[in-house]
């Protein structure tokens, strides 16, 4: 390992097993969020996570004339749109409820995982008002369910960035989590 990779692996308190591979993460979603105190919440969280990690929020603008679509084709435009912002390399997981459920310290530890593994760059999804096209489902690499109760697709933007922040907090050893 490198001194930069070794001095940045030690201040962030990370077991980083790949040297120079810091991943990334990415959270795409299908829509704008209208409320400006969610988006102010998202925004502090976007901001303390920049202390850990690279971590950038992709929206994808709502598809227009979506009255004229049914569900199927609505959710394959999504499911179009979603692909483009992928590079090969990316690891995609789908926010669903189908998904593994995670305490907050389990979710830290696959955290933790996924950057042992030495990827680069790990995208999470959330997806439009009817889920995921079959076409997105076959290119996910794992499935993520914060819940079994239904929540906007608004407040889930919120609820990943706080909970990917809560999860370095807990792999650094920082009181913001408390068992």
């Amino acid at each position: 390992m490198t001194s930069r990779a070794q001095s940045r692996g030690n201040q962030l308190g990370f077991d980083c097993a790949q040297p120079d591979i810091f991943m990334n993460i990415k959270l795409i979603a299908i829509g704008k969020t209208d409320d400006k105190q969610l988006l102010q919440l998202i925004d502090q969280y976007q901001k303390r996570l920049k202390h850990y990690i690279k971590f950038d929020l992709d929206i994808i603008p709502d598809i227009k004339n979506v009255k004229n679509l049914s569900e199927k084709q609505q959710k394959e435009k999504e499911g179009e749109l979603i692909l483009k912002k992928l590079t090969p390399t990316d690891v995609l997981v789908l926010l669903d409820e189908n998904g593994k459920q995670f305490t907050s310290v389990d979710f830290s530890s696959y955290l933790q995982k996924k950057m042992n593994a030495g990827i680069k760059q790990l995208v999470f999804v959330i997806g439009g008002p009817y889920g995921f096209s079959e076409t997105v489902y076959q290119k996910a690499q794992g499935k993520v369910s914060l819940s079994k109760m239904t929540f906007s697709h608004q407040m889930i933007r919120l609820f990943v960035v706080e909970q990917i922040y809560r999860g370095f907090t807990i792999l650094k050893n920082e009181p913001y989590h408390h068992k």
